[in-house]
């Protein structure tokens, strides 16, 4: 479990070299950062408040405050593991969550408004929504299956990601011209850490060293395999190439699809999970290219679309004789209920993130500009966002001697 938590910590900087190699080089070092900056506030919200709310005990819907400051939370065992490490552990998932966000609203947004909407997300819609799944609340007790954050993480930030597009508007040259990735071998390395990390992410919810990490492993190390597969043929008959970006987004959303559903199936399933998931993100993709939504970095199509499948197909793939979990049947398996409790844990996931997330940033932005003006958006948010550039143009002797 100090691996695990030591390797999702990982995935938020591997998430800044995704996003990052995606972006123009203008706004490099500003993409990374809103990865980065998210472990700092995010990661010091969760201790201090986020914990208590997601996992002390309460009602329903929300922790009570017995856990603020980590009352409480010591070396004694929260199940298998020190409670210390536990909190640790669910910590680097909140951190992650907030940070995907981030790739809808890239080359646009204001740092100090985003780090605000992000700490505050973290607390208002992060927290309650793992307390309803993790922390005992109502979908737990409905019976709903997340293994490892599909709804609680997926869905959550895929919604978050669509409202603040739409809230802060599309890049000023959008669609006009191409907004190309400026380093697609960063956004491979990315995608290769994530899927690194993601070991972490899903293996590691099992909470030990056991059977059931070991199917998790399994099933994370399958499914994105047989998205990559689908995903590169979609590619080819499509356009006749196999793009490098598209291998890499496909890697990112046969893992989040697999992420609710990595202990509850079988890795034949992992791979059919992986290989349909493929499809509708894909499309949603394509789709989404001829809108005016400027979800820049395409988190709906991954995050959203693919943790909603992936979710809705736990519902269809769990096998309880693989995992013994009581009652964690899904309908191959005789359980079609399953996918009906599934679908509301979803849709409860949309109605939340969606409402409370635009509350968000209609009050972030009465507070602070949420947007960037047209002369930073032209000239990029790393120079008059951090007083950095991410590459040095020009200058010194090498250009002196006529490049």
């Amino acid at each position: 479990m100090l691996v695990s938590t030591a390797l999702v910590l990982l995935m938020t900087p591997a998430l800044a070299f995704f996003y990052g190699g995606l972006v123009r080089s203008k706004n490099a070092l500003n993409t990374m950062m809103m990865s980065f900056i998210s472990l700092g506030f995010v990661g010091v919200l969760w201790a201090t408040i986020g914990y208590s709310l997601a996992f002390a005990p309460g009602n329903d819907w929300i922790g009570d405050t017995s856990r603020l400051f980590l009352r409480g939370v010591g070396l004694e065992a929260q199940g298998s593991i020190p409670h210390l490490l536990f909190m640790c552990y669910q910590g680097t998932f909140a951190i992650i969550t907030a940070a995907l966000i981030s790739g809808a609203i890239v080359e646009r947004m204001r740092f100090p408004a985003y780090v605000t909407f992000i700490t505050l997300w973290a607390l208002v819609v992060y927290s309650p929504v793992a307390h309803w799944v993790w922390g005992g609340g109502w979908l737990a007790k409905m019976g709903a299956l997340d293994f490892a954050g599909g709804t609680v993480v997926h869905v959550n930030a895929g919604v978050a990601a669509f409202v603040a597009a739409m809230v802060l508007g599309k890049r000023r040259d959008f669609p006009s011209s191409q907004l190309l990735p400026h380093n697609v071998p960063f956004t491979l390395l990315g995608a290769g850490l994530l899927w690194f990390g993601w070991f972490g992410f899903n293996a590691g919810s099992a909470l030990g060293a056991s059977p059931s990490a070991a199917l998790a492993f399994t099933t994370t190390m399958l499914a994105p395999a047989g998205t990559l597969v689908v995903w590169t043929l979609l590619d080819l008959i499509r356009q006749q190439k196999s793009t490098a970006v598209g291998a890499a987004t496909g890697i990112v959303v046969g893992l989040v699809a697999v992420t609710p559903a990595a202990g509850f199936i079988g890795p034949m399933s992992a791979i059919a999970l992986g290989a349909i998931a493929a499809v509708p993100s894909y499309f949603a993709l394509i789709w989404r290219a001829g809108t005016q939504l400027d979800d820049s970095l395409d988190v709906v199509a991954a995050h959203g679309v693919g943790g909603t499948v992936g979710a809705l197909l736990t519902g269809v793939f769990a096998n309880q004789a693989l995992n013994g979990i009581p009652n964690a049947n899904g309908l191959l398996f005789g359980n079609p209920g399953q996918l009906a409790t599934q679908a509301i844990a979803v849709g409860a996931a949309i109605a939340y993130s969606g409402v409370m997330s635009f509350i968000l940033l209609k009050v972030v932005g009465l507070v602070m500009p949420l947007r960037a003006d047209a002369t930073e958006e032209m000239n990029g948010l790393d120079v008059n966002q951090h007083g950095e550039e991410a590459y040095i143009h020009g200058g010194g002797m090498g250009s002196a001697m006529g490049h």
